[in-house]
């Protein structure tokens, strides 16, 4: 392939990859039963629709709820990190258990919307609205919080600056090795780094939720990015005794406290229930290490695979992955620390 193949190739990844990190930012829906105002609580409910913001358009979805069901705004639409935050009072006299509540538009996306809803005799309903299935029945059955696990997984899957910073680390694991003519797979090293990632964005992750610590969150994704530029740029150089190359567990683990601080933040977006905030935040954990072992399997696979071949790949093949990280890396980083220095 030639170098503007090879240049177009690389663009394409990089803007493909910052358009649809955007995108798929899940919305959020929270409608609660407002106990003890305006008569039968039942037929009240105050509803909470945060809307993210793709550049300067929102994404063309809405709510749609029972017909018998009539809204009005309750404040002034806001925006907020990124999303419009509007806040409605929702008459419903025949109450919400049993009804159908969807999201109308949302079939044309690649988002999710979370829902929350809590009737007045507090059953609750936590659930991941998608496009393939864009609505959801209210009260059919107890509390649920297993689309925690689905979100995990996908915020892993779909949030680009994780998965890259997690296959930089790997350029300095080496996993898959020829010795001798001999395929050998030596997982210890890459096992130990992952490791201290998942243990450190855990614990940042952890205390955000509780309210133990926190972090603004533009300087936080900026810093993000910086720390995959560095791991690429380390990796090129080819110091074989710098700190990353002999202690990469190390330096894994300080910048996993800083992605910690960046799932959090997504979390926040996305909101938690109120009565469940453990087993949501473990879940959604979970998935998060779900999505990032997945990652590490493809990773490992294509390397068996391409050390299956006699003949070596030519060298910029291989350091290809990292010039396409640096280079979103860096695409990353200055478009988000635009954001901090004007915002």
């Amino acid at each position: 392939m030639t170098a503007r193949l090879w240049t177009a190739a690389a663009l394409a990844v990089l803007f493909g990859c910052a358009a649809l990190g955007h995108e798929v930012r899940p919305a959020y829906l929270q409608i609660e039963a407002a106990a003890g105002e305006a008569g039968d609580a039942e037929s009240l409910y105050r509803v909470l629709w945060k809307r993210p913001l793709v550049g300067n358009r929102l994404l063309p979805i809405a709510p749609v709820f029972p017909e018998q069901c009539s809204a009005e705004a309750a404040t002034v639409d806001t925006v907020l990190d990124g999303a419009l935050v509007q806040r409605l009072e929702l008459r419903c006299p025949e109450g919400l258990r049993g009804e159908t509540v969807a999201i109308a538009g949302l079939e044309a996306t690649i988002t999710d919307v979370m829902l929350h809803a809590t009737l007045a005799d507090g059953t609750q309903l936590a659930t991941l609205l998608k496009p393939d299935s864009p609505s959801a029945t209210l009260g059919a059955g107890g509390t649920a919080v297993f689309g925690y696990l689905a979100l995990g997984i996908e915020h892993l899957l779909f949030g680009f600056d994780h998965i890259l910073f997690v296959l930089c680390l790997m350029y300095f694991t080496s996993p898959v090795q020829r010795t001798e003519g001999r395929l050998l797979v030596r997982p210890a090293a890459l096992v130990k780094t992952v490791t201290a990632f998942t243990v450190a964005h855990s614990i940042t992750l952890s205390f955000a939720v509780l309210g133990l610590a926190s972090a603004p969150q533009a300087p936080v994704e900026a810093v993000i990015a910086l720390s995959i530029l560095f791991l690429a740029v380390e990796k090129l150089r080819g110091v074989e005794r710098s700190i990353t190359a002999q202690h990469t567990w190390l330096v894994a683990f300080a910048f996993g406290l800083l992605h910690g601080f960046g799932f959090a933040g997504a979390l926040a977006d996305i909101g938690l229930p109120s009565g469940n905030v453990p087993a949501a935040l473990f879940l959604f954990n979970v998935g998060v290490e779900l999505g990032q072992l997945g990652v590490v399997a493809v990773a490992i696979a294509v390397a068996l695979l391409a050390s299956l071949r006699r003949a070596r790949p030519p060298r910029r093949i291989v350091l290809l992955p990292l010039y396409l990280s640096g280079c979103l890396a860096a695409y990353w980083f200055v478009a988000r620390a635009t954001t901090v220095v004007f915002t």
